[in-house]
């Protein structure tokens, strides 16, 4: 498989998994965002590392 085979289904899951929680449960979702709002910028960036960083091994092992 090339690239534009698979980022078009990569991109996908990523919108199916981002839809879970508010479809699940919109209360938690609502609450989570308004604590993210209340967080600083330099904690929000941190979580975005940590969350691409890990994005990154994961990509790694299965590959």
């Amino acid at each position: 498989m090339d690239f534009w085979q698979v980022l078009p289904a990569a991109i996908a899951l990523v919108l199916i998994i981002e839809g879970m929680l508010p479809f699940i449960s919109p209360r938690r979702w609502r609450h989570m965002l308004t604590a993210v709002n209340q967080m600083q910028d330099r904690a929000i960036r941190n979580v975005g590392l940590g969350s691409m960083l890990l994005g990154l091994l994961l990509l790694y092992l299965v590959n």
